[in-house]
């Protein structure tokens, strides 16, 4: 599930928040891909004391022979395909937000003149639970530009088997290149060509107006969240059912794939007022309740 939901926001265009506790191999499974996707991958590990240049570069003045200065950049590393953004919640506000146009605009704005990033460009971040310590949360404008949010949760006793046999032989399984930028761009394309249906279309709709408690639909959750999901929810919603159902090998998405990528994609767009948390509330709940209601189908866990 987990892979799934990274591979559907590349194939989207977009970013990917893993929320976890360390040790669960969030950034194990970003430099995985990195390598057989083919991209040009970059690793930032953000702690207290990084500061936006470290992120984005900065110009130096040079002293040529012939006596002359001039000012050369240097790129961050940023510039790149993949970037990994490692631990993002441990970096200052200030730093976490040099990332909000290289996010949205695919460049950076320096000294005044305007950068383009790689291409494609994807970000996938890696955060711990904001109750850890010396942990800031992110903006709320940098969240909304994450496509989905992948929670990353202990295995199963199955799957932590598997893992233990997989990781202490005598040789370490070896990734291999299976992709390339090219035909990743090429799948992007295909993916916003796919048809969906208005049944699709209406089921995105009514479920991203029903979580905002200042619309009709989502009146009876105005005593449970601040704000819900703006216009970028319904877009995410649109790119990722498509996604889904292309790695499934359907030609069209389904109202269950709504359902299915309900929590994902909307639960770092939304905040639970205080009387909420007081209560005991979560956004996984409130989510799962409002998709039934207004699907009458059940939410992913």
């Amino acid at each position: 599930k987990v892979v799934d939901l990274v591979l559907a926001s590349l194939l989207c265009g977009g970013h990917a928040l893993l929320v976890g506790l360390p040790g669960l191999g969030k950034t194990r499974l970003v430099d995985t891909l990195s390598t057989v996707m083919g991209l040009q991958g970059s690793r930032i590990q953000f702690t207290p004391d990084l500061m936006p240049a470290d992120i984005l570069g900065s110009e130096v003045l040079e002293t040529a022979t012939d006596g002359s200065r001039a000012f050369r950049f240097i790129e961050g590393p940023i510039f790149c395909q993949l970037l990994l953004a490692d631990e993002i919640n441990r970096a200052s506000p200030r730093t976490q937000s040099a990332l909000l146009q290289a996010m949205q605009e695919r460049e950076v704005t320096i000294a005044g003149q305007h950068r383009p990033l790689g291409r494609p460009f994807h970000v996938l971040a890696t955060q711990n639970p904001i109750e850890q310590e010396g942990t800031y949360p992110l903006p709320e404008a940098q969240l909304d530009r994450f496509l989905v949010q992948v929670d990353v949760d202990y295995p199963d006793r199955k799957t932590e088997r598997e893992i233990l046999l997989a990781t202490t032989g005598a040789e370490d399984a070896q990734v291999h290149q299976v992709f390339t930028a090219a035909e990743l761009i090429e799948a992007q394309q295909v993916i916003r060509r796919m048809p969906v249906g208005d049944s699709v279309v209406e089921a995105i709709l009514d479920l991203i107006r029903a979580c905002r408690p200042g619309e009709p639909e989502g009146a009876a959750l105005a005593d449970t969240l601040s704000w819900g999901p703006g216009p970028r929810a319904a877009q995410a919603l649109m790119l990722t059912v498509r996604a889904r159902a292309l790695l499934d090998g359907r030609l069209a998405p389904s109202v269950a794939d709504v359902a299915a990528l309900a929590r994902p994609v909307l639960t770092h767009r939304m905040a639970l007022t205080f009387a909420a948390r007081a209560r005991g509330e979560s956004l996984s709940t409130t989510i799962a309740a409002v998709t039934a209601r207004s699907l009458g189908l059940e939410a992913a866990a």
